[in-house]
């Protein structure tokens, strides 16, 4: 569970009240979470998604992929010819 807000003394009640109920760990603020790295500054809150990216670069072994504008030709005409994949679980888990 992520507890924000701007009322410190709210959020602290909200954790106090939470512990009695349920035994709980406040990992303090939030930097990770479900793929979404969050950081702070002076300006505000900004989210991304780099560190997960780069994972699933890493998985499928595009590391050191360049990137492209465009990444086909867009009078391109694709058919299905070929064979199907023998293991589709990889490319199901990158979709």
């Amino acid at each position: 569970m992520i507890i924000t807000g701007n009322d410190e003394e709210a959020i602290c009640k909200l954790k106090h009240f939470l512990g009695s109920q349920f035994r709980i760990k406040d990992l303090g603020p939030l930097r990770y979470f479900l793929g979404v790295e969050v950081a702070r500054s002076k300006f505000g809150i900004s989210i991304c998604q780099r560190k997960y990216t780069l994972d699933i670069l890493a998985e499928a072994g595009l590391l050191g992929a360049k990137p492209a504008k465009v990444p086909m030709d867009h009078d391109l005409l694709l058919l299905s010819t070929g064979e199907l994949l023998k293991d589709p679980t990889q490319y199901r888990w990158l979709v």
